[in-house]
């Protein structure tokens, strides 16, 4: 037994070679630090300030805090240069960077929480309603019911929340702490993984548009089915959706008690072969204190094994928030 997941707006599209205008289909070598990066200057950082005056003045919890009610006109503009990045560019936006250590870190988080509303609307990460996700090594063991984002495991290539039902269009992520070495963040236009499928094997391209089964990761309703059942490609006004994570997709199988049909076996080996392509990964460590937002359909992102340090005061530790202009707040958007 399986959910389906909701198709907002479905397209079909012929299997066909993916060029843009807008210089999504980008390997490595296309991309400079010019095109991802956007300084917060002092004007910008003289708003932050604002914020937190006035958060303090007027107490209220974090996540009934809304945008519209601070007067932002230079975090603003910074942020339409942020989306313009996302929805037309390569697809991943560092904003650098929050002053973590003038302030408090709830402070920053509670300003992170509110400058991401200019990206789209914050919607919750766990079946719970979790809309703040703490993206750190707990010490738990990678496996069933346990997401990689709590372990220092090499989280490889993926969008996240493949397996959801209505999958989130953005991701937010604030650095409190870096790793003591590795982590390393890697970015991947799908549009370049999408020519190169269809390249080298567009039979298995073409069954990656038809449904498979994947693994939810034990994020539902008690009694709920345990498994979504989606396309890894599909198209959503005129971009790219991908559902991209071949581990949850052998997981769904296994989760299920279901043999999966050779061409699949065979579609995912392929996807795992062409994105490990050196030239198609570009490489951009985040750091204290940055705001990182990436466009969740058409960007694959990887994140390196890692080492923490010894101290707990200042191991690793991202703050995540996905962001969703469509369905409902909940996990399931529906």
């Amino acid at each position: 037994m399986h959910v389906d997941f909701i198709d907002l707006s479905p397209e079909k599209t012929p299997l066909m070679s993916v060029s843009t205008t807008s210089n999504r289909a980008w390997l490595a070598g296309d991309i400079t630090v010019s095109d991802w990066l956007i300084t917060i200057e002092d004007a910008a950082l003289a708003e932050i300030g604002e914020i937190v005056e006035r958060m303090h003045a007027q107490p209220l919890p974090v996540v009934l805090r809304t945008v519209g009610d601070f007067e932002i006109p230079n975090l603003q503009k910074l942020f339409r240069r942020a989306q313009d990045v996302l929805d037309d560019g390569c697809g991943f936006a560092v904003l650098s960077a929050l002053p973590m250590d003038d302030y408090p870190v709830d402070d920053m988080v509670s300003c992170f929480w509110l400058l991401g509303q200019l990206i789209g609307t914050p919607v919750a990460q766990k079946w719970d309603g979790t809309m703040i996700y703490d993206v750190t090594d707990t010490g738990q063991k990678f496996g069933y019911g346990v997401r990689g984002s709590y372990t220092n495991v090499e989280l490889v290539f993926h969008t996240d929340n493949a397996s959801g039902v209505v999958v989130p269009d953005y991701v937010g992520l604030l650095c409190k702490y870096p790793a003591k070495a590795g982590g390393m963040s890697r970015f991947c236009s799908l549009y370049s993984l999408h020519n190169r499928m269809l390249e080298a094997y567009p039979e298995f391209l073409r069954r990656l548009y038809d449904p498979m089964l994947f693994d939810r990761q034990a994020e539902h309703a008690e009694g709920a089915p345990k498994t979504t059942y989606a396309p890894f490609f599909s198209w959503r006004n005129g971009k790219l959706a991908v559902r991209a994570n071949v581990s949850l997709i052998r997981k769904g199988y296994n989760v299920a008690g279901e043999v999966m049909d050779t061409q699949l076996s065979e579609a995912l080996d392929a996807v795992e072969e062409v994105s490990n392509a050196e030239e198609l990964w570009y490489e951009a460590p985040i750091e204290r204190g940055q705001m990182q937002f990436l466009s969740n359909h058409e960007l694959g992102h990887y994140r390196s094994t890692f080492e923490d340090y010894a101290d707990p005061e200042i191991k690793r530790h991202l703050f995540r928030t996905w962001h969703r202009n469509s369905g409902r707040r909940t996990f399931d958007g529906i």
